[in-house]
């Protein structure tokens, strides 16, 4: 041992405080990192606790992973110098004294961050954006299966105090991995002497870590449950998500799909408050865009001016048709998205609803295009036909577009939401106009 180790040893025994702590701000931090390395197991916590909090900082991060260890472990008690001490450490020293941490420890330990210095913990610790892995908690019970009944309530009362949810108790092995969830009125309705292994029925779903969120609310949905756990890939039980979280991000997804089908970039959570240039910038990139969308438009019309020219009625009702094209592949699309968000359909399933689709679109063109020939009757006698037939074939081809290309954008791994509304009127207008002029060009032999 040092000199300076015995020294402190001495001080300590003497329980000189003042004079222990004077000549410990003295020293660098590389240098008290080695004394407490030879200090005792409860000596070394007593210096540790004793320095500043800058010099607390450094001095950890010239520790080795196990006095890393030794020391969280002596300030367990001490919350706030625990907090102070993580939430002051440079991420990627943080980020390394975690990695090393079984997953169950480290997600205790990341709660004690500040907001801010949470969410780049949970970044550089490899969990993506949007994933489970970025919204759990530990703030859960766990028990183990020879636990009895009157243990496992004991334990409950112990430790349950911070729990996010005491609906469903965890059971778990000596290696922390989850192998069982037991309901709480399941445990309060078993007589004491029972154990908690003759609970259990080894039937439980569990979430991943680092699937999506959206992933979780679909299990929410279909499993009605309070909470899930948490699992990583080894299946160690790292914390669980709450039904109430699920109802942010469920909020949350549906703002970002709702603003991408309206053509948003991004979600503008109040644009009251927000400024007008993210306002402008929300919104020019896609409106932008679907101006030069529509330039085919114009070009198709213009080639087929000298049919417009002669038959002078076409005109009239050339609006009409490609508003209806368009209508009725958002109303297709904002179905298909909904369900493929939802899980109700999947991409294997794109041939079938094809099929289905195309049926209920031809019924709802030929619906349609009765209502608009009684009009051009009055209006143009002469071009029904061509009117009656543009509506039936606009209206199947906008439909059918609505509904693959939210398939088409998945089968991508790209957000359906992302085949907005003016995304899909844009190509069903470009489709209606061909439609319309190609077939009153052929009808009247032009």
């Amino acid at each position: 041992m040092t000199e300076i180790a015995v020294n402190f040893q001495e001080l300590i025994e003497e329980k000189q405080w003042k004079r222990l702590r004077d000549e410990i701000i003295q020293l660098e931090p590389y240098l008290i990192a080695e004394v407490i390395e030879e200090l005792s197991d409860e000596d070394d916590i007593i210096v540790f606790r004793l320095l500043p909090r800058d010099l607390a900082k450094d001095a950890f991060q010239h520790l080795n992973h196990d006095k890393q260890e030794e020391i969280i472990e002596g300030l367990a008690q001490n919350v706030s110098k625990l907090s102070s001490l993580l939430n002051d450490l440079d991420p990627d020293d943080r980020t390394a004294f975690f990695e090393e941490l079984p997953g169950q420890i480290t997600m205790r330990l990341i709660q004690l961050l500040r907001p801010e210095e949470r969410t780049v913990a949970t970044k550089l610790l490899g969990f993506p954006k949007d994933s489970i892995g970025r919204l759990m908690t530990p703030e859960y019970v766990a028990v183990k299966p020879h636990f009895t009944v009157e243990e496992a309530l004991d334990h409950i009362r112990r430790y349950g105090r911070d729990s996010e949810t005491l609906n469903v108790v965890y059971v778990v092995d000596n290696d922390w991995r989850l192998i069982d969830d037991i309901r709480i009125r399941e445990v309060l309705l078993a007589t004491p002497d029972q154990k908690i292994e003759d609970l259990m029925d080894n039937r439980f779903m569990a979430l991943h870590a680092f699937d999506d969120q959206e992933v979780a609310i679909r299990v929410f949905q279909d499993q009605d449950r309070v909470a899930l756990p948490v699992t990583d890939n080894d299946g160690l039980l790292l914390g669980i998500v709450t039904f109430d979280d699920m109802m942010d991000v469920a909020e949350e997804e549906n703002t970002e799909d709702f603003h991408k089908f309206g053509a948003f970039q991004d979600a503008i959570v109040n644009p009251l408050k927000a400024k007008i240039t993210l306002l402008y910038k929300m919104r020019v990139f896609w409106l932008t865009a679907l101006v030069f969308m529509n330039i085919p438009s114009g070009s198709i019309i213009e080639s087929f001016e000298a049919t417009l020219q002669q038959v002078g009625g076409l005109l009239l009702f050339l609006p009409l048709i490609i508003a209806s094209g368009g209508n009725a592949g958002a109303q297709s699309a904002t179905l298909m998205i909904r369900s493929l968000a939802t899980g109700d359909v999947e991409t294997k399933d794109w041939f079938l609803l094809v099929g289905k689709e195309f049926f209920v679109s031809l019924m709802l063109g030929v619906t349609m295009a009765l209502g608009v020939s009684l009009i051009a009757s009055v209006r143009a006698p002469e071009i029904v036909m061509v009117v009656a037939s543009s509506m039936t074939l606009t209206v199947v081809t906008g439909s059918i577009l609505g509904l693959m290309l939210p398939f088409v954008f998945t089968k991508l791994k790209l957000d359906p939401a992302t085949a907005s509304a003016p995304l899909i009127t844009s190509m069903a207008d470009i489709a209606g106009v061909l439609i319309y002029l190609s077939i009153a060009t052929w009808y009247f032999g032009l």
